[in-house]
């Protein structure tokens, strides 16, 4: 693992802005992946 405690606070910051919006991205995928999953099986239980 990396240390970035030894690299300037704008390399620090653009690394935690980077995570962030690798998580978001990484979230949207998968929880859209979920809903084309669920979507059919849950569509199918409340009509029964």
């Amino acid at each position: 693992m990396t240390d970035l405690a030894a690299y300037s606070s704008a390399v620090q910051s653009g690394a935690l802005v980077g995570a962030v919006l690798l998580e978001a991205f990484v979230l949207y995928v998968g929880y859209g992946a979920l809903e084309r999953v669920a979507a059919p099986i849950v569509e199918k239980i409340t009509r029964a």
